[in-house]
């Protein structure tokens, strides 16, 4: 097992590097002078875009700058005259923080988003699922596969005004949604966030149902259910601990992924309900060309997506006997 999570350690620091790369030259390997003037914003003099040019270090070669920028993320970097402790992202052109500590000031309100939708989808899509292949072409069956339609045709964007229309402003049922630290108050935490939840939640059960009801459905029929079946167990350990089993790899790995996509600002949720999390971090950016903070926002979600690769791996190996770990 060891020398499998380093082997997938090892890929995926190459792999961050690679993208860390592509993601620089995309961001940077234009004109020096030209990212000096986002950076000084209106205020910018030709002698006030020089300096920034030569504080940047953009009158050296991309290649140079792009080792300098790696050189800061492990062992921190001067910028200007202005310190930038590893692992230094850069400095904001919009508010001239430290683009790590921007990015880590949103993040919280990303993962609470994240880790609740990702709690009620797994619970009520796998059950559904679950569910809905136990009751193959019965009425359960149906009724949840018609769910598992409908909930997938609906968008988030549509959603969102439909129940804060509902439960907000017309009932008062709940608050507006926002973020309070869970460590501050886990009530207010989770009413503060239960309709971003529940609309996340509603888009992906529908796909998930779906998914389970396939893979159960395939692993009922496989040759070593019926031997198991056959040698008297009951349907509980038939279904739950042998077929669920088999029919967790590709619920794992679509789940890795979208764990990542969630941790890595779910752009439209967020700006749907007004949370200030990492996706509204990086549509901000986009409108105000903050290169670094874009950047930062860019590594980010490939962290995200490259550990969620990594942990997907270490499930299957888990639940797989038949994987190699060696």
């Amino acid at each position: 097992m060891l020398a499998f999570l380093a082997r997938r350690v090892l890929g995926a620091v190459v792999i961050l590097l690679i993208i860390s790369a592509i993601t620089f030259l995309l961001f940077f390997a234009v004109p020096g002078n030209e990212v000096a003037a986002l950076s000084c914003g209106k205020s910018c003099t030709p002698v006030l875009v020089e300096q920034i040019r030569r504080d940047l270090g953009l009158d050296q070669p991309v290649w140079q700058q792009y080792l300098v920028f790696i050189g800061g993320i492990f062992a921190g970097r001067v910028i200007g005259d202005k310190p930038c402790d590893a692992p230094c992202l850069g400095y904001s052109f919009v508010n001239k923080e430290p683009v790590l500590d921007t990015v880590l000031d949103r993040l919280p309100v990303t993962i609470s988003l994240a880790i609740g939708a990702v709690v009620l989808f797994l619970i009520f899509g796998v059950g559904l699922g679950m569910l809905a292949a136990l009751r193959k072409g019965k009425l359960a069956d149906k009724i949840s596969m018609i769910f598992a339609l409908l909930g997938g045709s609906m968008q988030i964007y549509v959603m969102a005004p439909f129940f804060l229309y509902i439960f907000v402003y017309s009932s008062d049922l709940l608050p507006r949604p926002t973020y309070t630290s869970f460590f501050d108050s886990p009530a207010q935490w989770v009413t503060g966030l239960i309709l971003p939840w529940t609309c996340l939640a509603i888009i992906h059960t529908a796909y998930y149902a779906r998914l389970t009801r396939s893979s159960m459905v395939d692993v009922l029929n496989e040759d070593y259910i019926r031997t198991v079946r056959a040698k008297g167990l009951s349907t509980r350990e038939v279904y739950v601990k042998h077929a669920f089993r088999g029919a967790m790899s590709p619920i794992a790995t679509i789940l890795g992924l979208d764990i990542a996509v969630l941790f890595a600002g779910a752009i439209i949720t967020e700006t749907s309900f007004g949370l200030i999390g990492v996706g509204q971090l990086a549509v901000n950016s986009v409108f105000a060309s903050d290169l670094p903070m874009m950047m930062g926002v860019v590594l980010l979600a490939a962290t995200a997506v490259v550990v969620a690769n990594i942990v997907v791996d270490i499930v299957y190996a888990v639940i797989d006997p038949r994987i190699k770990v060696a």
